[in-house]
């Protein structure tokens, strides 16, 4: 992954972003990026943005490690708007829109270097999850508190 310095104005107001490049194998039999590639994709943006927040998980040692809650994922899902192929770099941002109470909304967007446009968009459910208990969790005051300031704005309770 790559330090985007220069995103396009769709992707402003996604505060974690992240380009890659589209590898050969990310193609299908039809020539153009599978569809789960896009969602590999939108993980890869979702780790930046909890990354960017401490949230990294046990292997990164994040607050989740402390803790032992965490993010786990609960649905996913991708608006596709044009045919990416390689050669091809992505730009691909996160951000959360809405937090309640024990789960988040995440916005995605990847936009495309060749066709200098968004090629998909998406939202993700996150939850903030006691892996020790086994269930959901209510989302932590710190973590609502790190999210509002990495966004640069309230995000109101859902």
């Amino acid at each position: 992954m790559m330090v985007v310095t220069n995103p396009p104005p769709e992707l402003a107001l996604f505060p974690a972003l992240i380009q890659l490049p589209v590898q050969w194998g990310d193609q299908d039999a039809f020539g153009h990026v599978n569809n789960i590639v896009y969602f590999r994709w939108f993980e890869s943006s979702r780790i930046a943005y909890l990354e960017r927040i401490g949230l990294g998980g046990k292997q990164a040692g994040g607050l989740a490690s402390v803790e032992n809650v965490g993010p786990i994922l609960a649905a996913i899902g991708c608006n596709y708007r044009r045919q990416i192929k390689y050669p091809d770099t992505v730009i691909v941002g996160a951000r959360i829109t809405r937090i309640g109470r024990s789960s988040m909304t995440m916005s995605h967007m990847v936009w495309s270097s060749t066709h200098q446009a968004v090629a998909a968009d998406g939202e993700s459910t996150v939850v903030v999850f006691d892996y020790a208990a086994n269930q959901p969790k209510r989302v932590p005051d710190l973590y609502r508190a790190l999210i509002e300031k990495l966004e640069g704005r309230k995000l109101e309770p859902a």
